[in-house]
């Protein structure tokens, strides 16, 4: 796969997934509702450098094992792809009030630097994360991929995860349209399914070399 149809695939993918309401989604809300638009930007910021750390593990140690064992890759298809699948399947199951209600009592007025740095932890402490990285850049990593067009994926994810971001929270400054967004969760988890089950079986179909 060359450099601009690894791009085109997840940037399809990877929007579909950012925009799923999950926790980092819940977690800019919180901020911009209650400390405005700087502290929902901050922690927007965050949340995309916390994709770094699954960057970093899923490009280079999956291209290790691209280079030194079939088998392995097979394996972590199998389980990426079916792991894929999985969620997909329960997002397509979601119902209207699934999503997660945000409150603002409890947030607390951060620091800019540790309004980043919960935006960060948030993301790169996200269970889920390290499956999808790695069934994602299973799909666009080859034997022969050049560092830098790793260095070109990464940074193109990270700034995809900041924008889609800094669009929420200039859109839920307003409380109306937060509410909204809140109502229509379970569409977005619907069609965020049908990419993951699309991706889970492109997965186990693609070769291992």
């Amino acid at each position: 796969m060359d450099l601009y149809q690894g791009l085109l695939l997840i940037t399809s993918i990877h929007l579909l997934a950012a925009a799923s309401p999950g926790p980092d989604f819940i977690l800019v809300s919180q901020q911009t509702l209650a400390n405005g638009k700087k502290s929902g930007l901050l922690c927007s910021l965050g949340i995309a450098l916390g994709l770094s750390v699954h960057i970093l593990y899923s490009s280079f140690g999956l291209a290790a094992v691209i280079a030194n064992s079939d088998v392995a890759l097979w394996l972590i298809k199998l389980v990426g792809g079916c792991y894929l699948i999985y969620l997909g399947c329960n997002g397509i199951r979601a119902k209207r009030g699934s999503t997660v209600a945000i409150n603002t009592d409890k947030i607390q007025h951060l620091k800019p630097f540790k309004t980043i740095g919960v935006g960060f932890l948030c993301n790169a402490l996200n269970p889920k994360a390290p499956i999808y990285f790695v069934a994602l850049f299973t799909m666009v990593l080859s034997p022969n991929m050049p560092l830098w067009q790793l260095a070109i994926y990464g940074t193109w994810m990270m700034l995809l995860q900041m924008l889609w971001f800094s669009a929420v929270v200039m859109l839920l400054s307003r409380p109306k349209i937060n509410a909204k967004f809140q109502r229509a969760g379970h569409w977005i988890d619907r069609v965020l399914g049908g990419a993951m089950i699309f991706m889970g079986i492109k997965i186990l179909v693609s070769k291992t070399s």
